[in-house]
């Protein structure tokens, strides 16, 4: 986190720990429900930034990610994934680029940062490309509700904002990036930041990191975390429907496996919305089980976070057989039983 942010944050109150905040502890007992209810306001520096550039960009990047990078303009964004060569997903994100098409913006969490950055900066070699950690030069505010909109265009004069996920735009204070309907993060920098924040901060609730995790899973949007590196390939987390994931560009690494998955219709595991009611936290690579398979796990939390409603709301990769046929249960079969909900998008059948 740039050092001047977060004194900028505490001194509006916020609970700091390793470079993400807590919360602001006069709003801490409401945050949840107002994240559910109001329009809330979220520093997002729990957000790594890699910034790529060069003119090699695209054709350096386009070898080594899942999604397309020839759809990723200054005015839309995309999901995305960096894979082992056996498929497997080594960091999930979102990429970008900027009005003066000055190379991409990948975020991805800060936790994976170094190790992505090192493992692509490999493979650079000659290529005219060059990579650098943006993550404090650049800082992030996330703001959800339905004051969100308007909030943002009387900041930004009036700008018009994008209206479907994903879409971006830019001006003179920052770049405003649609994530889902009423939620918005705005790219700006630490200038423009310390005099956006207090006027957002009227109308909008400032509450911690947890809220905006709360809603990226109930949008089923994964973040894969360095306990879950590896597990998964880019369909499990459904990343072929969310639009991080392109079966018409070329080679990258994993493609081949990542292909013949979807091609052959041999995927057992996807990801599924639900509630776990308890009262011990729900943490990402918390294992699951079904009465069918009671010696080995059927699946494994990929998120989870706090619900308004009470106990924790979580993405988990399950295998479909166990999520058809019957009960699924968090850590072991005496655990609590998970609630399956509706995910915003729909599922292959």
């Amino acid at each position: 986190m740039n050092p001047v942010w977060q004194t900028f944050l505490q001194e509006h109150h916020a609970t700091i720990e390793k470079g993400q905040v807590i919360h602001f502890k006069e709003h801490d007992a409401i945050a949840l429900k107002s994240t559910q209810t109001d329009t809330v306001l979220v520093d997002l520096s729990h957000f790594g930034l890699i910034h790529f550039s060069g003119e090699e960009a695209l054709t350096f990047l386009q070898g080594q990610l899942t999604c397309d990078l020839r759809k990723v303009n200054h005015q839309i964004a995309q999901h995305g994934s960096y894979c082992t060569p056996k498929g497997r997903i080594l960091a999930n994100f979102i990429i970008w680029s900027q009005a003066d098409h000055n190379g991409y913006f990948m975020q991805l969490p800060s936790t994976l940062l170094e190790t992505v950055s090192k493992r692509l900066s490999m493979y650079i070699l000659r290529a005219k490309v060059r990579l650098n950690n943006s993550s404090d030069s650049l800082i992030r505010i996330g703001i959800a509700g339905n004051k969100a909109k308007s909030l943002i265009e009387e900041v930004f004069h009036h700008t018009a904002l994008p209206m479907l996920p994903l879409g971006i735009v830019h001006a003179a204070q920052g770049s405003i990036l649609c994530r889902d309907i009423n939620r918005y993060e705005i790219i700006t920098t630490l200038d423009q930041a310390v005099m956006i924040w207090p006027h957002l901060a009227l109308q909008a609730l400032p509450v911690g990191a947890i809220c905006w995790d709360w809603l990226e899973i109930r949008a089923g949007i994964p973040v894969i975390l360095p306990i879950n590196q590896e597990h998964f390939i880019p369909q499990m987390v459904n990343l072929d429907i969310t639009g991080g994931l392109s079966f018409q560009k070329g080679c990258y690494p994993g493609q081949e496996i990542i292909a013949r998955t979807q091609y052959l219709g041999k995927l057992k595991r996807r990801m599924y919305l639900a509630n776990i009611a308890s009262s011990q936290p729900v943490m990402a690579g918390d294992q699951l089980f079904s009465a069918e398979l009671p010696e080995q796990s059927c699946g494994i939390i990929v998120n989870a976070a706090p619900s308004p409603e009470g106990g924790f709301d979580a993405l988990a990769v399950i295998q479909t057989n166990s999520v058809e046929s019957g009960k699924i249960f968090w850590k072991n079969l005496e655990g609590p039983v998970l609630q399956i909900f509706s995910l915003p998008y729909l599922l292959p059948q």
